[in-house]
């Protein structure tokens, strides 16, 4: 049994990270709606079924949907999401906000299943003790920094250019592979402090929903994250 259940979890991890890594080579014109691969209720008690089919069906859908529109009308169908990315700043603000709402929530999804950090690779279990001294040292600086973001954006957790791994964060929907980012690299984890990722169950406790977060964390996919950023090096 313990063979097949490691089995199932490896087949699910190569499925999210194919999904994530082969996105930003994507034309926008052959980009898809992602398809959430668990139930809304999957992430209970930490985030509520009510929050996961808003967020999901309607946010991110808005985002999507918008974004299309926009590759139609400004004609950049056919650059790949990661072109647009690098040029962002050449776009109306709604270019980043709706492409980045797309792209940032498939990595939210992607890395949030019940999971632990016995998923967790003996190569980023380095990385972090490495940049960062211990595991909670990291998840206590990423805590903080989408504590500190004012207003609704992302907190990161990416892997620089010389490799190494940096905690950041960002407004709204940008990200760090846009190039009206200050803060760069390729994002391992991203945790999402608009209010309608946590407000239905948590209301104004943003902080309460960041400590929960970390329960939903699926190591195993933010491993095979770190490994295939750390080729592109």
């Amino acid at each position: 049994m313990k063979n097949i259940v490691g089995t199932l979890l490896l087949v699910a991890a190569s499925v999210f990270t194919q999904a994530q890594n082969s996105l930003l080579s994507q034309k926008v014109s052959e980009l898809n709606f992602y398809q959430l691969p668990y139930e809304y209720s999957a992430l209970e008690p930490v985030i509520d079924a009510l929050t996961v089919e808003t967020h999901y069906s309607r946010h991110h859908k808005a985002y999507f949907d918008n974004f299309m529109k926009l590759a139609a009308d400004l004609k950049f169908s056919e650059m790949t999401l990661g072109e647009v990315f690098s040029k962002a700043s050449s776009y109306p603000a709604g270019v980043q906000n709706n492409g980045g709402g797309y792209y940032n929530h498939i990595l939210y999804w992607e890395i949030l299943k019940p999971g632990n950090r016995k998923g967790m690779s003996p190569a980023l279990n380095s990385a972090i003790t490495r940049d960062f001294g211990t595991i909670d040292n990291m998840i206590a600086q990423l805590n903080d920094a989408a504590l500190k973001r004012f207003g609704s954006g992302w907190a990161w957790l990416v892997v620089e250019g010389n490799g190494k791994l940096k905690i950041g964060s960002t407004p709204n929907q940008d990200n760090p592979l846009m190039d009206v980012s200050d803060f760069k690299g390729i994002p391992l984890i991203g945790i999402d402090v608009w209010e309608h990722a946590y407000y239905l169950k948590y209301l104004n406790k943003r902080g309460e929903y960041v400590k929960n977060f970390w329960s939903l964390v699926n190591w195993e996919v933010v491993s095979t994250l770190y490994d295939e950023a750390i080729k592109k090096q």
